[in-house]
């Protein structure tokens, strides 16, 4: 049986590459492990040989000790691979697929699965709705940092690319398929962006750079994106969107209006989360400075997409109050405004199949706006120490040695 090397959490500011047991179709004990899920049994899962699996930011946001991940626990929810096992309740995923595994796990079979909200399955995580590989408090399903991973309800929630030989050629877009790239669109997408609109993106992180791309592709006639990481926002002008520098001090609204001619826009998406910092050089960390801002710069009736990060644990909040969730929230100005307002996690299944066959002809070009940049296993640590300074990149880790001399198209 082939060894399984994997990347660890070790504790604040600090990743490392270990090995760990191969996957077997049973969920044995470790760390941040439910125990009421300790030895469940997966006759319906898969094994992956990990082909390609994303550094995301609410990996990040653990590695900072923002939230109460256990040491120990295995990384990694944004897995593409190929089959090497099935289970013996597996019917038509086959060994020798290459797959996208979305970030949510759902079991297929309970009332939110049936409406296709995946990303609150009541089945796979005894404490709440929701569970994700290798991510605090989501079921402890092992990461897929990883060479091998297992995958439970293979025919439920695998995607399966129809050509290997093509899936091969595109795998840095693809591999955007099992997270970022259907939550960037999900927050364009609830947040109403269509033909012609006009479009505030809040952060320009490899998501919230996926939600400005993907609103172009909704037919968005001008695409905002807000940060202040420099590098970033010129990542986001190399694929035609506005920017605005918040280390600035003038209102939000006149630097909308300074593009606009008008202080509003049509739809404002938070890809930023609970990170999130005040406006003017040398801001502090504010929470809810970014869900303020997309109701402040949204004009009356609009929807906001809120795919950023918000936790019910941080123990690094500003207060006591951040520390478990709570923010002061302006909802008295959504109110007056009839905003809609959508949240959590992205139901990927819901997009996944589309925006592949977007990327299979050359519709979009994810990879490249993100900027999309391969690393091996091994540099994983230098991987998260660099996203955490803030590079304009969207870091792939390559267990296999398989992305070699890959670029983003």
């Amino acid at each position: 049986m082939p060894g399984n090397k994997a990347v660890e959490y070790v504790g604040p500011g600090k990743v490392a590459v270990a090995t760990i047991d191969y996957p077997r179709l049973e969920l044995a004990d470790g760390p941040g492990v439910n125990p009421a899920n300790v030895g469940r049994k997966c006759p319906h899962g898969v094994i992956l040989k990990v082909i390609a699996t994303n550094i995301c930011g609410s990996d990040q946001h653990m590695v900072r000790g923002r939230t109460t991940a256990p040491t120990g626990l295995v990384l990694g929810h944004e897995i593409t691979g190929e089959v090497v096992e099935a289970g013996p309740g597996v019917e038509f995923i086959k060994v020798g697929d290459i797959v996208s595994a979305p970030f949510n796990i759902a079991c297929g079979r309970c009332r939110n699965c049936k409406e296709r909200k995946t990303g609150i399955c009541e089945n796979v995580n005894p404490d709440r709705p929701g569970s994700a590989y290798g991510y605090v408090d989501m079921g402890g399903w092992v990461g897929g940092q990883a060479q091998y991973v297992m995958v439970p309800y293979a025919d439920f929630n695998l995607l399966r690319f129809p050509d290997r030989e093509q899936a091969m050629d595109k795998i840095l877009d693809l591999t955007m398929l099992s997270d970022i790239f259907p939550t960037g669109y999900h927050g364009a997408y609830t947040a109403g962006v269509t033909t012609g609109s006009t479009v505030y993106v809040a952060g320009a992180g490899p998501v919230g750079l996926a939600s400005a791309h993907s609103a172009q592709l909704l037919g968005a006639a001008v695409v905002i994106v807000g940060d202040m990481n420099p590098e970033r926002l010129a990542q986001a002008r190399s694929f035609g969107c506005e920017t605005i520098d918040l280390r600035t001090d003038a209102p939000l609204t006149d630097m909308v209006a300074e593009i606009l001619g008008e202080p509003e826009v049509d739809a404002a998406v938070d890809c930023v989360g609970f990170e999130a910092k005040g406006h003017g050089a040398g801001a502090g960390e504010a929470p809810a400075t970014v869900l303020n801002d997309i109701m402040t710069v949204s004009r009356a009736g609009a929807s906001l997409g809120v795919p950023g990060l918000y936790v019910t644990g941080d123990p690094g909040g500003i207060d006591d109050e951040a520390k478990i969730g709570s923010l002061r929230v302006r909802l008295g100005l959504g109110w007056a405004k009839s905003h809609a307002l959508t949240t959590g996690q992205c139901p990927v299944m819901k997009y996944n199949r589309q925006l592949m066959m977007a990327i299979l002809h050359d519709r979009c070009h994810i990879a490249k706006a993100v900027n999309a940049t391969p690393i091996p296993l091994d540099d994983a640590p230098n991987g998260y120490r660099d996203f955490d300074k803030g590079v304009a990149r969207k870091f792939v880790l390559d267990p296999h040695g398989m992305l070699a001399n890959r670029k983003a198209a």
